[in-house]
C-alpha cells in the first residue's frame, strides 16, 4: 500500500548525508517510482565542490523548477558563447527562493553552502543529457579543468 511521504527534517538530513559521501557531492531523494513517470520530482541534495556542467533540456516539455528548501545555491544562466548573462541566488527565505528555466536556457548551478537541497520537477521520462545539451565550451564532469570551471562559476557568488 502507497504511504504519505513527508519532506520533513529527517528526510532533509539523510539526503544530506548521502550527498556528502557521494563521489559526486550530490544526490536525488525521487519521489516519482520510475524515471519513465511523465513527471518527475525529487529532492536534489548537493554539497560544495559539486560541479554541475552548464546544460539546457532542448526538449519543448523540459522546463525545470527549483525551489529550495535548506541552503543557498548560486544559479548561472549562459549565452551560447559562454559568457555569464545572468545569475541569482536561491535560499529560503530569501528575495529568490526559486526559479523556473524554460526548455533551451543554458544554465548550471553551484551549492554555495553545507546540506543544500532543493526540489526540482520537470517533464518525464528521464532521458540523460543529449550531447546537443552540453556545449563545448564547458569541461566534461571528472576532468581537469572541470575544478578550476566549476570555481570560476563560483567566484559569481563571492
Amino acid at each position: 500500500m502507497k504511504r504519505i511521504e513527508r519532506i520533513d527534517a529527517a528526510l532533509l538530513d539523510g539526503a544530506s548525508r548521502r550527498a556528502e559521501v557521494s563521489p559526486r557531492l550530490r544526490r536525488n531523494h525521487n519521489f516519482h517510482a520510475s524515471d519513465t513517470e511523465p513527471c518527475n520530482r525529487l529532492l536534489n541534495a548537493i554539497e560544495p565542490g559539486s560541479y554541475v556542467r552548464p546544460h539546457c533540456h532542448l526538449e519543448a516539455t523540459k522546463d525545470e523548477t527549483l525551489v529550495v528548501l535548506r541552503g543557498k545555491v548560486g544559479v548561472l544562466e549562459f549565452d551560447r558563447a559562454g559568457r555569464v548573462i545572468g545569475s541569482a541566488v536561491l535560499e529560503p527565505g530569501g528575495d529568490t527562493i526559486g526559479m523556473n528555466v524554460p526548455h533551451g536556457v543554458l544554465h548550471s548551478l553551484v551549492a554555495l553552502s553545507p546540506g543544500t537541497i532543493f526540489f526540482e520537477a520537470k517533464a518525464g521520462p528521464y532521458v540523460p543529457l543529449l550531447a546537443a545539451e552540453l556545449p563545448a565550451w564547458a569541461p566534461q564532469e571528472g576532468s581537469a579543468e572541470a575544478q578550476a570551471y566549476l570555481e570560476w562559476m563560483r567566484g559569481h557568488f563571492d
